[in-house]
């Protein structure tokens, strides 16, 4: 069958919408109808060419999504159609089919286990995930890739308990969902750091008690407001002189932060060693060390309690048309979280 889809043909150039031709399924792979897309600042260093030479294009972008089961391939046994899903590039369980290939007018182009700038995709069992009860499929958007990334950094990485003093780096889509975590788990203060007047006033919405402008000198803020410094920190810039800022924010004797922002290609992390005689930890993740089949259904339930307007957090939705503008809005830090819409035409 045919779909829509928009292509990162040449990076730093605009994306293309095209029609392509769907391939036939190999065992554990899935063919999902695409409801609604995230848009993640992975997508954006990959448009951009920030992640180094693009080997791959033309080929399919997109990680985080919803939609519903159409057709499954031979072996799988984790979804069925007719099954609404989460699309998300974490493996959880299942098969690892790999990606696909598709035909564009006699042109190949490349897709991973996961693509969701498109009407429908060929997805690797391993990449979905049932949808949690009683949550909205655009709200479940951010299961794919926001929720487990931040909220995971919080509680399966840094392990926040009540009272515990906590700063996030960068409240964009990713840094808000970790702001919501520590919140949720009783932290006090929860403090957002960000140069965006915008986000830094969703910081507020969604659960910092402070927040401080990153271009001022914000280690001597975080003195003001927690003098020892603050027990755990999450980075979710990218900067290297912000994850330099994150570790060195923390408290002595057990300050721990955890980094999630994916750095530019051949950027480089420079630290005073003494941060770790000081006995402080700076700490990696893959995707907030989430498990899909065992933390998405606690996520949703977490999203879906009203205790923050989640669904604010993402943007007004996009067409597919407009995923290019939805990436620069993005960039621009004009919206939180991109929400494409596959309805709209």
């Amino acid at each position: 069958m045919k779909t829509q889809a928009a292509l990162l043909v040449q990076t730093g150039q605009p994306l293309v919408l095209a029609e392509i031709e769907t391939p036939a399924l190999k065992p554990g792979q899935v063919l999902v109808e695409i409801a609604y897309s995230g848009a993640c600042g992975t997508q954006v260093m990959e448009w951009r060419g920030d992640k180094g030479e693009d080997k791959w294009v033309p080929h399919c972008l997109g990680h985080e999504g919803t939609g519903t089961v159409i057709e499954a391939g031979s072996a799988v046994t984790k979804v069925k159609v007719g099954d609404k899903v989460v699309l998300s590039w974490i493996k959880g369980s299942g098969i690892e089919a790999g990606g696909a290939v598709y035909d564009w007018d006699g042109k190949k182009v490349n897709a991973g286990g996961v693509t969701t700038f498109q009407r429908h995709a060929v997805v690797s069992e391993n990449r979905l995930t049932l949808l949690p009860p009683d949550l909205p499929m655009d709200v479940a958007v951010l299961l794919g890739c926001a929720a487990p990334t931040g909220m995971g950094a919080v509680y399966n990485v840094l392990k926040v308990q009540p009272g515990d003093a906590v700063a996030v780096f960068g409240t964009g889509g990713i840094g808000l969902n970790a702001l919501m975590a520590a919140a949720l788990a009783g932290a006090m203060p929860v403090i957002g750091i960000d140069p965006n007047p915008t986000r830094r006033a969703l910081a507020q919405i969604y659960g910092a008690t402070h927040v401080i402008d990153a271009a001022g000198d914000v280690l001597a803020e975080i003195k003001k407001i927690v003098p020892q410094g603050v027990d755990l920190a999450v980075e979710s810039s990218g900067i290297p002189g912000v994850m330099d800022q994150a570790i060195n924010s923390t408290r002595q004797q057990g300050g721990r932060a955890v980094v999630i922002g994916n750095a530019k290609h051949g950027a480089a992390l420079t630290l005073n060693p003494g941060v770790f005689n000081q006995g402080k930890s700076l700490l990696g993740t893959w995707g907030g060390d989430s498990v899909p089949d065992r933390d998405y259904g606690r996520y949703g339930r977490l999203l879906s309690s009203g205790r923050f307007p989640v669904r604010d957090l993402l943007s007004k939705p996009y067409s597919l048309a407009q995923a290019d503008q939805a990436l620069q809005d993005l960039a621009a830090g004009k919206v939180g979280r991109p929400l494409i819409d596959m309805s709209l035409r």
